[in-house]
């Protein structure tokens, strides 16, 4: 049994047979799309304009929120893992990600006389 594959024009819908995936790239990215010949003409165009454009500017960065604190615990020799087992084993309510209160880790240090905060 023999299957037919129709592509679809993603920019306007059509079917035509010189319908076809394309791939271009914007900024060092590498995108594909399935586009009719015009439509490729069109997008090829509309890449040539914007090309100075791109060329001529600067990237914005997102501002950084610094270092995650919440990365390594403030506990030498212990992780946020083991204060988040701990915690859990004691019943102490914990989300399972984010920032870990300060009383948390206090208590932590309290029932464990081998940890010590991390100055």
């Amino acid at each position: 049994m023999a299957e037919k594959v129709i592509r679809v024009d993603d920019i306007d819908g059509s079917e035509a047979s010189d319908v076809a995936k394309r791939d271009f790239e914007v900024l060092g990215r590498t995108f594909t799309i399935d586009l009719s010949d015009d439509n490729h003409k069109r997008l090829h165009e509309m890449l040539d304009t914007l090309a100075p454009f791109i060329e001529n500017a600067a990237e914005v960065k997102p501002a950084g929120k610094g270092r995650k604190s919440g990365r390594t615990a403030k506990i030498k020799g212990y992780t946020n893992g083991d204060v988040r087992e701990w915690a859990l084993n004691e019943g102490v309510e914990l989300s399972e990600r984010g920032k870990i209160s300060d009383e948390v880790y206090a208590a932590f240090i309290e029932t464990h006389p081998d940890a010590k905060p991390d100055a």
